[in-house]
């Protein structure tokens, strides 16, 4: 009888192994990894290799003298498709460059600054704080959620971010299941298919590549905006 019950419980622990094993082979097949580039970090996805994160250290080059003449970023926040009611995520939200300029065309609404960085999530409450932007709510996001809460966000967005998440097959997941009915996520990266701009390689992309890697995460483009001096303008909805 003893031999039989060590049997049964040595079934029953292969078994559990032989399932933890094969969710893990299954996650760990969504990402490939080599030798990493200077400016990348060895991981893979869809072909594409991630970019290095560029730290809270950087939030100067984010608030530039330059960066409206060089990226037409009022352009960009008038061709956002949303309403004075519309419930926005900024997830890298960096400085808040984006949040507190699309923050007043949603008096009725709101706008979640998601940031994964301390730093950024101190500069992001102080800065919501002095410009008595109320509507501003900041968010500590993770590496594979923004914790945004589900069915609520009208617009996603992210602004040179996309290329350096860590895991973006999960994040897009997370930010699908946080999109209302009709919700849009929008990706502003700087454009691969033009060796003119100026950005290190793997901190542009092109159409293609974000169209492949969205497209395997249940969303579809619904507009290629190349009205952007430097950047894409990509609109998709689940």
């Amino acid at each position: 009888m003893q031999h039989i019950k060590s049997i049964i419980f040595l079934n029953l622990v292969l078994a559990a192994f032989c399932q933890l094993s094969t969710a893990q082979s299954s996650k760990d097949s969504i990402y490939t990894y080599k030798k990493a580039s200077p400016d990348g970090e060895g991981k893979f996805y869809k072909g594409r290799e991630i970019a290095q994160v560029m730290s809270f250290e950087g939030a100067a080059w984010l608030e530039r003298n330059t960066r409206q003449k060089e990226e037409n970023t009022g352009l960009a926040v008038s061709k956002l498709p949303i309403t004075k009611n519309s419930m926005v995520a900024d997830i890298g939200a960096g400085t808040g460059y984006y949040t507190f300029r699309i923050a007043p065309k949603v008096p009725h609404g709101k706008v979640y600054a998601v940031e994964i960085q301390d730093d950024a999530i101190k500069y992001l409450k102080k800065r919501s704080k002095q410009l008595k932007q109320t509507n501003v709510v900041v968010v500590k996001g993770g590496e594979q959620s923004p914790n945004l809460p589900e069915n609520s966000i009208d617009l996603a967005m992210m602004v040179d971010v996309y290329h350096e998440l860590f895991y973006p097959h999960e994040m897009l997941q997370a930010i699908r299941r946080s999109l209302k009915p009709n919700g849009k996520l929008l990706l502003l990266e700087y454009r691969a298919e033009d060796p003119k701009v100026e950005i290190k390689e793997l901190h542009k992309m092109s159409v293609a590549q974000v169209d492949k890697e969205l497209t395997s995460n249940g969303f579809h483009l619904v507009q290629d905006g190349e009205f952007m001096p430097i950047q894409h303008f990509l609109v998709f909805e689940k």
